[in-house]
């Protein structure tokens, strides 16, 4: 069970005074999530129409179809976009798109449930799968890496982990 959408980027707020936005990409080649369009809202019910500016901090400005003054293009600070799955690229075997992760159980080598993918994070260095299990607090944050993740199983919907010892209590 795949998700027919997939979020590419969000709205960091205005740039400019002329309705256009900063925009942040989430894909792999930044400037191709022009190439995903229309976009969409996370619920579905609005289509943005997306024209690619200039590179700027942190993404790139960009013009919005309908967006033509500041405050238009300031409402719309946070939110995110998506794109059709059809329209993304195929990835190679060994790499995911992060809403294929999100819900799969995570189980250790011996077979023993270690929780369920909440989020996938990146504060930089790699990828950190957000794990919750049902009568723990807090979160477990397992490194997404080959050594540490050698199976993900998306038609089985689990994900086989190999923590070094003392990562997970």
């Amino acid at each position: 069970m795949t998700k027919s959408r997939i979020c590419v980027g969000a709205i960091a707020g205005a740039y400019g005074v002329r309705g256009e936005v900063r925009l942040k990409s989430f894909c792999a080649d930044p400037g191709a999530i022009a190439d995903y369009g229309p976009l969409s809202s996370e619920d579905g019910t609005r289509e943005y129409s997306v024209t690619l500016g200039v590179q700027v901090a942190q993404g790139f400005s960009a013009k919005i179809a309908g967006v033509t003054t500041r405050e238009q293009a300031d409402a719309l600070r946070g939110v995110r976009l998506f794109a059709e799955r059809d329209k993304l690229p195929a990835l190679p075997d060994d790499e995911y798109y992060h809403a294929d992760l999100i819900g799969l159980e995570v189980f250790d080598t011996g077979g023993v449930s270690m929780g369920r993918v909440k989020a996938v994070l990146n504060h930089g260095a790699s990828d950190l799968l957000e794990l919750v299990t049902p009568g723990r607090k807090g979160a477990v944050l397992l490194p997404f890496t080959q050594a540490i993740v050698p199976t993900v199983d998306l038609a089985a919907r689990r994900i086989i982990a190999d923590p070094p010892e003392g990562l997970i209590e």
